[in-house]
């Protein structure tokens, strides 16, 4: 078994053909300055519609410590960050995005927090640039939001930006989640988890990877995963629907006993679309956890991996790779590359 290397960065990229070998550039550079030639980076290509793969290839062939690996199709974000986790062997793991939006030299300064005794040391955003008002409107509605919903403390104003521990890194690796949102997976594990305030900066290139349905689907999976107040919620509406028909009720046969009518159809038609609809809401929240229940029962895999790339040699891992365990994992990882030859220094590989 080869020796595992210090420190991973892990970045998933889905069509970032544009930025990537500047963020390879840089990101190696940082991981040099704090862990020689003993780090591995590793690229995750999501699927991608562009030529992410063939740079990932070229990158892989210049840079020793790079390990390529692309998924069968696009899983999404999430998952394709779990499965670059999932390949990672270092005893410390930074989780970081390809667009450069968070940048790989803050890297320097997480690693001493950690050495003070942090299990993660995680990136919290003091400023968003390059973003629109409408972004960061809904972005910071959506975590103050979930600040107050989830039954564990997540902190506001944070990504999956974050330098982790090995143990941290397995325990997440071994929650069987399918709708995945890491950050609050993260915080859940608990530890001694210290935030490190930075500025975002604005993509090196390319757009956004996050439109608005995206962010919509991964609000709901961030909610569900981690809060059941939308049931009870659901629930309050229902008592309270249940209060006002009777209520409803005793008004009209107080009515009828007086000799009364009640007249117009305005008022009944208000009364019928309101219960109504409050009826469809609870019922849209319940399908939302009955349908994540529903595809958590399949246990289909969590991603698929097409193949890997270490250096000018391609490799293909177990379909089973995504259930191993951590140990089964970095096994599997040696037995790929088995025959490879030691890595060269990073001093002469080549970034272009």
């Amino acid at each position: 078994m080869t020796q595992a290397p210090f420190l991973s960065i892990v970045a998933p990229c889905h069509n970032e053909e544009e930025g990537l070998r500047e963020f390879c550039r840089r990101a190696a550079a940082a991981a040099y300055s704090v862990a020689g030639d003993g780090f591995e980076l590793i690229l995750v290509d999501d699927g991608s519609s562009d030529r992410t793969w063939e740079i990932i290839s070229d990158l892989a062939a210049d840079v020793p410590q790079l390990l390529g690996v692309r998924l069968l199709r696009n899983h999404g974000h999430q998952l394709a960050s779990t499965a670059g986790l999932a390949a990672s062997r270092g005893e410390r793991v930074l989780l970081i995005d390809a667009d450069l939006q968070d940048p790989p030299e803050l890297l320097l300064m997480m690693m001493p927090i950690m050495e003070r005794g942090a299990d993660v040391v995680y990136g919290q955003r003091t400023r968003r640039q390059g973003e629109t008002w409408f972004k960061l409107a809904s972005a910071s509605l959506f975590y103050r939001a979930l600040s107050k919903l989830a039954s564990v403390t997540i902190p506001r104003d944070t990504g999956d930006f974050r330098l982790m521990r090995r143990r941290v890194v397995d325990i997440l690796l071994a929650m069987p989640e399918r709708d995945r949102f890491i950050r609050g997976m993260v915080s859940w594990i608990g530890g001694r988890q210290v935030a490190l305030p930075y500025e975002r900066d604005a993509r090196f290139a390319g757009t956004t990877k996050y439109p608005l349905r995206k962010m919509i689907n991964f609000a709901l999976d961030a909610i569900t995963s981690f809060s059941t107040t939308p049931l009870r919620i659901a629930t309050w509406l229902g008592m309270m629907s249940a209060g006002v028909a009777i209520a409803l009720l005793v008004y009209t046969f107080v009515r009828w006993l007086q000799g009364e009518t009640v007249t117009g159809w305005s008022s009944i038609m208000a009364a019928v679309s309101a219960f109504s609809a409050i009826q469809l809401i609870c019922i849209g929240i319940i399908g939302e956890y009955l349908g994540r229940l529903v595809q958590e029962s399949k246990r289909r895999p969590i991603f698929m991996i097409e193949t890997i790339v270490r250096g000018s040699e391609h490799a293909e891992l177990s379909t089973d790779f995504s259930e191993m365990s951590a140990s089964d994992k970095r096994a599997a990882l040696d037995a790929a590359f088995a025959s490879e030859e030691p890595p060269r220094s990073h001093k002469n590989s080549r970034i272009g």
